[in-house]
């Protein structure tokens, strides 16, 4: 369970993970992400060192590994500061399946317990957290939002971002008929199972397009490079956007709101 930070009041200072394919794929996000988190007063604290959470291992069954990564990680945020993630799946590794890769070593386990309450996807930080007051900016646009399965299931993040674009007079989120279905992505299914997976993600593709949107949103990178993949062999121009990106160029803070 995440920590309720209302009795201290705002946290000044945030660790960023950036997640491994933020990094390597869509930097643009990350760096948009802390660009969010500064414009409402926060010192955001970047550990070089990290690497990733260790997701693709653990839900391959290679637990070992995954504890290898993950203990690499857990030494990385020594304050006590809340650390966000711009990945709900990555957000929800962290948050409830570390305590479980140290289940066995006592000390670790507490490090790994003590982490997870103070992991919030980033979306997540904005409404419960810092419960920002944000007005749209930018010309009128439609989107459709794709969240990732375990985002969705293990963090509820489809429901913080659906908050945060709702209240944007010049946004219209559109629903599609696919939103609780998985692109195909996975992890390593899209390299283990490359038919079912490009199969799945033509389905969610054309499932967002038929909304009419001018673009979809997602959190999470590898969602992302699946369907915009799919997007990209045929040669469609429509194409998807990070939602901390989004965000970014088409919020501005409210005159009310504390930095």
């Amino acid at each position: 369970m995440e920590r309720d930070y209302s009795a201290a009041g705002r946290p000044g200072d945030v660790y960023f993970f950036a997640t491994c394919l933020v990094d390597l794929f869509c930097p643009e996000a990350g760096l948009d992400a802390i660009q969010l988190l500064e414009r409402e007063g926060i010192r955001v604290h970047f550990p070089e060192d990290q690497t990733c959470c260790g997701q693709p291992a653990y839900t391959s069954g290679y637990a070992d590994e995954a504890r290898q990564v993950a203990r690499v990680q857990l030494g990385l945020f020594p304050n006590d500061w809340p650390v966000i993630v711009p990945s709900g799946s990555c957000a929800g590794m962290m948050r409830h399946h570390y305590p479980k890769l140290f289940a066995e070593e006592p000390a670790l386990r507490a490090q790994a317990e003590a982490l997870s309450e103070r992991v919030f996807e980033l979306t997540e930080f904005f409404v419960k957290v810092l419960k920002v007051n944000w007005k749209g900016s930018g010309r009128p646009t439609k989107v459709a939002l794709h969240t990732s399965c375990s985002a969705r299931r293990e963090m509820g993040t489809h429901l913080h971002a659906r908050e945060l674009l709702g209240r944007l007079g010049n946004v219209e989120l559109l629903n599609h008929s696919h939103e609780s279905e998985c692109c195909g992505f996975g992890g390593t299914f899209a390299v283990r199972q490359p038919d079912i997976s490009a199969a799945m993600a033509g389905d969610k593709a054309d499932a967002l397009k038929e909304t009419g949107a001018d673009a979809f949103l997602s959190a999470d990178g590898g969602c992302l490079m699946n369907i915009d993949g799919t997007l990209a062999k045929r040669r469609d121009g429509f194409r998807g956007q990070h939602l901390a990106s989004f965000l970014w160029r088409n919020t501005e803070r409210s005159e009310g709101d504390a930095a």
